[in-house]
């Protein structure tokens, strides 16, 4: 049975790639909501790291979701000025190139990764996590990301 709270807030979610099929892949695998007990998600898709900054600027984005591998503006060079710049700055994941880049993810200070090419399951049980995480208020207390399985 999902919870009557939940369903009263949407989370905005920050989609980057350049790649519109990876956008669409992050979409498809988590639907609008990833999980009945949790809120649904409102996208917002980017396809440009300026796009990134003036939504991020904007504020208003809960949880942050970007491409590792997008040209020219990689999602894990993203991620590390997001968390330098902004106070409070949303749970980001980030989509690595591949399992072995997890230390990359690390570097970029995002709160988890997943790799290319997207597993749904795992991006949906990922993303369920950081949602818990963010709503309990404990989102991004660790700092560090989540090992790319």
């Amino acid at each position: 049975m999902s919870d009557p709270a939940a369903s009263d807030r949407r989370l905005r979610t920050l989609v980057y790639s350049d790649d519109v099929d990876t956008r669409e892949a992050v979409l498809l695998a988590l639907g609008r909501r990833p999980h009945p007990d949790l809120p649904e998600l409102d996208y917002l898709q980017c396809a440009t790291e300026p796009a990134v900054i003036r939504a991020m600027d904007a504020g208003g984005v809960d949880l942050v979701i970007l491409d590792g591998e997008a040209v020219p503006a990689g999602g894990m060079g993203i991620a590390r000025q997001l968390k330098d710049e902004i106070y409070r700055c949303p749970p980001i994941l980030v989509i690595t190139g591949r399992p072995q880049d997890a230390w990359l993810a690390t570097w970029s200070r995002a709160d988890a990764a997943v790799p290319h090419p997207i597993d749904p399951l795992r991006l949906a049980e990922v993303v369920n996590e950081m949602i818990r995480a963010l709503l309990s208020g404990t989102a991004g207390t660790a700092g560090t990301a989540a090992p790319a399985r």
